[in-house]
């Protein structure tokens, strides 16, 4: 595979604070990722239709698996996408079920594809490229700082029964 061009997006995003932490049973996590993949031969066909298509499809799985689109980008050739994805699930395994299911729907709304030359029963080209988008040093001295509140508080609790 030839070698993938990041974007970034023009739109602003929204500035992370401790809101933007998830809760699990057990777990506070925060794990956002920068996913990047292309159709098959890297063909120019994720306009019009297939665009909405595809985006549909992303947003719809994301939700089912209980991920979170924060930015998606659809262009001619390529898809970038940050999203939140829980530390329960797996990258590999979001990113399976993610291109699976989007093929499967494109290809069947999109019959013609399937005739196109070299296009064969696969509508994304192997693999995809991916990214952590971390936390600044001032975000995590910010957490440090409120989780020691948060423990001065629990313990002035204790001793104030």
């Amino acid at each position: 595979m030839t070698s993938l061009v990041c974007v970034v997006s023009t739109t602003k995003r929204k500035e992370k604070n401790m809101s933007s932490f998830k809760k699990l049973s057990h777990t506070i996590w925060h794990c956002e990722h920068h996913i990047v993949w292309v159709p098959k031969y890297w063909y120019r066909v994720l306009q019009g239709k297939i665009k909405e298509a595809v985006e549909l499809c992303v947003r719809a799985q994301t939700r089912q698996m209980n991920c979170e689109v924060q930015e998606l980008n659809v262009q001619a050739d390529q898809v970038h996408l940050i999203v939140q994805i829980p530390p329960k699930l797996s990258i590999s395994e979001y990113m399976g079920r993610l291109k699976g299911k989007s093929g499967i729907r494109v290809f069947g709304a999109f019959r013609d594809l399937r005739q196109r030359r070299y296009w064969g029963n696969h509508f994304w080209a192997q693999g995809y490229c991916v990214g952590t988008v971390g936390l600044d040093g001032e975000m995590i001295w910010k957490y440090v700082k409120w989780q020691e509140k948060q423990e001065q508080r629990q313990e002035e609790f204790r001793f104030s029964k």
